[in-house]
């Protein structure tokens, strides 16, 4: 990511980014809003179009003619987190290990009428894994697949389903129990 979103911390989504700027200042959410487009590669008629909003609209905004309005912003930051897949509710999440994760083929889950996307979190510690299961929950989560080794810890610290990943049940099927969970 560029200079601005770099100085935000590398665990910063680029919604959060813009988020957090705007609540600093318009000069600051016009330099991470300009950052966002340059890393996402967009334009802003294309954050304009995503957004649901007129080109015009984001044009004065990034030219100092007016600041969002929390209408705006709200759209923006909605266009962002479905750039990246982020939309809260949409996935499950997968926190294993490299290994295990290259091993898994599916990369969603049909339950009902309704595909689940899986959404990986590479652990190699059980600190990584505790720490991944946190930003899982913070990115919008459903449910989280992991470990029997850090499942009881993760199960008291998260507010969202989690299935156990266990040796004789594939990860596939555990992550249809997160789906499911996570209906109920």
């Amino acid at each position: 990511m560029g200079h601005v979103l770099a100085h935000l911390g590398a665990d910063v989504d680029r919604a959060r980014s813009l988020q957090k700027s705007a609540m600093e200042s318009d000069e600051r959410f016009r330099a991470v809003l300009r950052e966002v487009l340059d890393s996402l590669g967009w334009t802003v008629q294309d954050l304009a179009r995503k957004a649901g909003v007129s080109p015009s609209t984001i044009y004065k905004i990034t030219s100092e003619e007016r600041s969002p309005s929390l209408d705006v912003l709200r759209k923006m930051i909605k266009a962002v987190n479905e750039a990246e897949g982020l939309r809260a509710g949409s996935f499950i999440a997968l926190i294993v290990t490299r290994r295990v994760l290259d091993e898994v083929v599916e990369r969603s889950v049909q339950i009902g009428s309704e595909t689940v996307k899986i959404r990986e979190y590479p652990a190699a510690t059980v600190e990584d894994a505790i720490v991944s299961a946190i930003r899982a929950e913070r990115d919008g989560a459903v449910a989280v697949v992991c470990a029997p080794i850090v499942s009881p810890t993760i199960e008291r610290i998260l507010d969202i389903p989690i299935a156990t990943i266990v040796p004789k049940d594939s990860v596939t099927e555990a992550i249809k129990l997160a789906a499911m969970k996570s209906k109920g």
